[in-house]
């Protein structure tokens, strides 16, 4: 959701070195990106190198003019003045005013509350106050010749050409479990898929979701189904495979971001979670959820033990939605799809 932001500035200052300071799984997301000159990994809980110190350091060997902090946290606003940079550009929570030369607000109600409203939209605003031209909506990713190779196997393993039309199915979040769809459910949605479209359904899964991956394609009964659980994995994996499927259905998790960075179809699954703070204006989108009394609560865990919000949305509805979108969007045609970096 930054690279409107990211390109903006690109865009806005072409003779600019951009650094990106980031965690490695987001350095991954950002692998094959033409933004940046040099990409310094930053983890409070990974080795030294990446520890504040360290980071700091290698931050101010690029004698920074100025620093736009996507993240909210003191540590990086901390990290920036650490590192030299002269200007630092940020939204003013966690006590970290102080540290920030343009300070910035997030929306509140008359009791103070936090207005949930699109983080998109709060990265631009960071973007502009640098003094950049409005960074608009269009998210963007890139994938790798690695990336796109690991995509390939996959295509290859399962036979995945001989459909006319591929479905991923995301069923993972790491927010917490209060963000799952019922296995069965998916299980059920990935047989409509195939019996009722024709379509050939892939099961993606991070490191810790191999066991749900493989219990969806299996319960789903279906040899159309397949999962990710015995395959090397990896974020441009996922990415690759995003960019080249019909349609993403997910849970509201990062990977649904990648079906608009590359201009994919996608369905996502709301529980927990409000709508309104991870709204992307893609027009290729679809967004489900149930209304319950109980929430969104925001919660990692459903706090009444029902957990209605996610299993009252069922595979039917989800069904009804994904082939709406299948109909409205065709796959482009390969010289249309984004190539790889």
């Amino acid at each position: 959701m930054a690279t409107p932001a990211v390109r903006a500035v690109r865009v806005a200052f072409p003779e600019a070195e951009l650094v990106a300071v980031c965690k490695p799984y987001v350095a991954d997301v950002l692998a094959g990106s033409p933004w940046f000159k040099d990409v310094i990994l930053s983890d409070k809980r990974g080795p030294r190198t990446q520890r504040s110190l360290s980071v700091a350091g290698k931050l101010r060997a690029h004698r920074p003019d100025a620093a736009v902090l996507f993240s909210n946290s003191f540590r990086t606003a901390l990290l920036a003045r650490l590192g030299g940079s002269r200007r630092v550009v940020g939204f003013a929570r966690y006590g970290r005013s102080f540290l920030l030369s343009d300070r910035l607000n997030y929306a509140t109600d008359d009791r103070g509350q936090f207005i949930p409203s699109p983080m998109i939209d709060d990265y631009n605003r960071l973007a502009l106050a640098l003094g950049t031209q409005d960074p608009g909506h269009r998210m963007e990713l890139f994938t790798t010749s690695k990336d796109e190779t690991a995509a390939d196997a996959v295509w290859k393993r399962f036979d995945l050409k001989r459909y006319p039309r591929v479905v991923a199915l995301n069923p993972g979040a790491a927010f917490g479990a209060a963000k799952h769809w019922p296995t069965t459910h998916f299980a059920q949605l990935a047989r409509m898929l195939t019996a009722r479209l024709g379509c050939g359904v892939l099961v993606l899964c991070g490191p810790t979701e191999r066991a749900l991956a493989r219990r969806i394609a299996d319960e789903s009964r279906t040899p159309h189904a397949f999962s990710l659980s015995d395959t090397p994995l990896s974020l441009g994996l996922t990415k690759a495979i995003v960019r080249r499927s019909n349609l993403l259905i997910t849970t509201d998790s990062g990977p649904r971001h990648f079906a608009a960075a590359f201009n994919r179809p996608v369905v996502s699954l709301f529980g927990p979670t409000h709508i309104e703070w991870t709204e992307t204006y893609f027009e290729k989108a679809e967004n489900l959820q149930k209304k319950v009394l109980c929430g969104p609560c925001q919660q990692r865990v459903c706090p009444v033990d029902h957990h209605r919000c996610m299993r009252e949305l069922m595979p039917a509805e989800v069904f009804a939605t994904a082939e709406r979108l299948l109909t409205r969007f065709p796959l482009a045609m390969e010289s249309e799809v984004v190539r790889a970096a």
